[in-house]
């Protein structure tokens, strides 16, 4: 901030300024509510984002350190606030169509941005835009985002963790994420991917960077080094229990040893970031004051009450904002009481259990996975073909489809069950075709101790067979705007692979499988 832009004398805001920006908070708010409510509800269950309830609580602190210079800034407004706040509109609407609440819970922060910017303007809004974008640290990544960067660094941390161990002097052998130490076998979890450090420090190191006092690159550096560093202490607690396990027992990998292990680790990364803050603080011709000077929180200076002040007018943008947001309220009121189009099917209670050489035998879900998983209809059963072994066929159907009430990826429902993904592939099912297309699969390899199964799973969506989850939420998307139609099922084949057994005959009895039952497919998934 130049001295150009600030005022000899503070502004003073009346009450007629805050009452349209408040109306317009309320407003977000209100069309935001259930993308707000998905993202509390991921800080209370998923450990990985318990941090989530301070971010907003740290953002209005931020904000509120800069009060005096705000005071003595004029508020100018931008229409590029506008474009922010009809950006982050349009995100609302393209995430409630295609499903997606991480998609609804960024246009909600971008809209607060826009808001800002367009009551404040551009001066005045660079001091406290960093405040504002460490908002979007609080929402949770998009479930197939986090399956899949989960196993990565579930990999990741093994092999780091396996080279440790080997280098204290226990040997040992890893099998993709199980660690073979002769006695014991230990199986690096998701939940030991790192992301429960990795998560909130990229977080700390981001507020850190913020407040510290230096050039650029040593910002970056320190909000970037917060990734190698959780990968390093992770893989090094892996590395350690394993080491332990070796000595001492299974015990030191279980229990509340296990969560003080994860404790002390976490802290430790925390330490080495300050170190790394107070080596970087004395570093360069910026670098003199030693770490308290470069990482010292302003207080912000008291206004007298005595001063003299300017008075902040109501800007030109005030009306814009808020006749914007309206739409957007009407828009969402339109969308949430709009009937979507639901074509005619038969249900799964018409499946038949004897297709060709199959005999199958139907099966229920338990009261507490149908009430999460919100479906519409499905049938869940094993058959069995002499000679083939058994199949479980699993189909879910949603008439409707909205954020929270759609097909679940087993991208991120497998690892939920404790299942380890080993290999997946697409691949095409020969000689298969249902809607005249020919079918693509994900082929899917996990395995849990020692049981080793194989999945082939895809989704229909009116006329499509998608395999990519991404396709699947932009055609709901799609089809949700241009047919008012946002129907569709995941459709899974399940096979236990024998201990030693050819995955090969799995592939080729799946495969059958599909090919027997294809045909009758569309009766109950319409086009």
């Amino acid at each position: 901030m130049t001295h150009a832009e600030q005022t000899p004398h503070p502004w003073r805001t009346t009450p007629l300024f805050w009452l349209p920006v408040l109306l317009a908070l309320v407003i977000t708010g209100w069309i935001s509510r259930y993308g707000i409510q998905d993202m509390v509800h991921h800080w209370d269950v998923w450990k990985e984002y318990n941090y989530g309830y301070l971010i907003p609580v740290i953002t209005l602190f931020l904000i509120w350190q800069r009060r005096f210079e705000l005071a003595h800034m004029p508020f100018r407004g931008s229409v590029w606030g506008v474009v922010g706040i009809a950006f982050g509109l349009a995100m609302y609407f393209a995430g409630t169509l295609a499903t997606v609440y991480p998609v609804v819970q960024y246009g909600f922060v971008v809209i607060l941005m826009g808001i800002a910017l367009s009551v404040m303007g551009w001066p005045a809004f660079r001091l406290i835009w960093v405040p504002l974008a460490f908002l979007f640290f609080m929402i949770p990544l998009p479930g197939v985002v986090y399956a899949g960067l989960s196993a990565e660094l579930q990999l990741l941390s093994s092999e780091i963790g396996v080279w440790i161990t080997r280098r204290l002097g226990v040997a040992v052998y890893l099998s993709g994420n199980v660690i073979d130490l002769g006695i014991y076998k230990l199986q690096v979890a998701e939940a030991c991917s790192g992301l429960r450090y990795l998560f909130p420090l990229m977080s700390l190191s981001f507020i850190v960077a913020y407040i510290f006092k230096g050039r650029f690159w040593k910002k970056a550096l320190l909000f970037l080094s917060s990734i190698p560093i959780t990968i390093f202490m992770n893989s090094f607690r892996i590395g350690v229990i394993g080491v332990l396990v070796d000595y001492w027992g299974i015990s030191q990998a279980e229990g509340f040893l296990h969560f003080f292990e994860g404790w002390v680790v976490f802290m430790a990364c925390i330490a080495i970031l300050i170190g790394e803050m107070a080596i970087l603080s004395r570093i360069g011709a910026d670098g003199k004051g030693g770490l308290y000077e470069t990482f010292r929180l302003d207080v912000p200076e008291k206004i007298p009450r005595s001063a003299v002040t300017n008075r902040r007018a109501v800007t030109r943008l005030h009306l814009p904002i808020l006749v914007l947001l309206g739409a957007g309220l009407f828009g969402s009121a339109i969308l949430g009481q709009r009937e979507d189009v639901v074509p005619q099917r038969l249900t799964f209670a018409e499946f038949p259990l004897v297709v060709g050489p199959w005999h199958g035998t139907a099966d229920r879900m338990a009261e507490i996975y149908l009430k999460q998983l919100k479906l519409s209809d499905y049938i869940l059963a094993d058959y069995a073909a002499p000679g083939a072994g058994t199949v479980n066929f699993y189909v879910s159907y949603y008439a409707t489809q909205k954020p929270g009430d759609a097909a679940h990826t087993p991208r991120t429902c497998i690892p939920g069950g404790g299942w380890e993904i080993k290999k997946i592939t697409q691949v095409a099912v020969p000689g298969v075709e249902i809607y005249g297309q020919p079918l693509r699969v994900n082929r899917v390899l996990i395995k849990k101790g020692g049981i080793t199964q194989l999945v082939y799973y895809w989704f229909q969506e009116q006329g499509r067979l998608l395999t990519n989850e991404y396709a699947v939420k932009w055609y709901l998307f799609w089809d949700g705007l241009t047919r008012h139609r946002t129907d569709g099922a995941l459709v899974r084949l399940t096979m236990f692979v024998p201990r030693g057994g050819d995955v090969g005959a799995a592939d080729r009895t799946l495969q059958s499988f599909a090919h027997d039952f294809a045909p009758i497919l569309s009766k109950y998934i319409p086009d």
